[in-house]
């Protein structure tokens, strides 16, 4: 899950491309944390909807994990 501009976003944590976790290390933004990283071969997702913009990837998408928040908690959905 990532939160941007107050909205959470939810998406399973696999590259579609590698079938990898994206992250090592728990770091799954770039530096500017405006974009999902996978940290294997540097693909970029947005982070509103999970579409791939660069890498070898691009034009496919994170897999959506449906959240809301509920309460002040954040719950899948």
């Amino acid at each position: 899950m990532v939160r941007k501009a107050g909205r959470i976003h939810g998406y399973v944590d696999v590259c579609p491309h590698a079938g990898w976790p994206l992250a090592i290390m728990d770091n799954y933004l770039t530096r500017q944390k405006d974009r999902l990283l996978c940290a294997g071969h540097g693909a970029l997702f947005r982070i509103e909807d999970g579409h791939c913009t660069s890498g070898p990837c691009a034009g496919q998408a994170l897999e959506a994990w449906p959240v809301t928040v509920r309460e002040g908690v954040i719950v899948t959905a």
